[in-house]
């Protein structure tokens, strides 16, 4: 997504801009039989890159072009109860509005059932807990756990759609 903030206050508050990935255009969503959605967790809410991204979406919408097509979420949060169940179904909302079918991640996956250590993972998507200052990166578990995520939803859009 891109950034809404001036790229000075950005990097004042410790944002990532240098990372090699590219831009996502809203208007491409209509291609894709599948769509995974990842957010950073902000207050309980997705980012509002994320929202403003979303909002572009109205044509979409409108058309019906994303209705029916599989949609899933993940996110990342600073602290273990940073929001994660939040973030997740108040983005399902908007999927929902456009018509999409949710897919979270079922009690079949071992990780979710896991609490040997720290962990996210919810059955509404895969997460992770990122730190305060982002610089934990996601355990095998909650790797797993987005894995079985993206397997599932890639299932799920394999049955519907052949």
């Amino acid at each position: 997504m891109p950034e809404l903030i001036p790229e000075e206050r950005a990097r004042e508050a410790g944002a990532k801009l240098d990372q090699a990935a590219s831009v996502a255009d809203p208007k491409e969503l209509a291609d894709y039989d599948a769509i995974l959605f990842g957010t950073p967790a902000r207050f309980g809410n997705m980012s509002a890159q994320m929202r403003n991204f979303l909002d572009q979406t109205g044509g979409l919408w409108m058309s019906g072009a994303l209705i029916g097509k599989v949609g899933g979420v993940f996110a990342s949060t600073a602290s273990q109860h940073g929001g994660q169940e939040t973030t997740l179904t108040s983005f399902h909302t908007t999927l929902l509005h456009h018509g999409m079918v949710i897919v979270g991640v079922p009690y079949s996956c071992p990780g979710l059932l896991d609490v040997s250590a720290v962990s996210g993972g919810t059955p509404y998507g895969a997460t992770t807990l990122a730190g305060g200052d982002g610089s934990r990166t996601p355990s095998e578990n909650e790797l797993a756990i987005a894995r079985f995520q993206g397997r599932h939803v890639a299932e799920i859009a394999q049955r519907l759609f052949g």
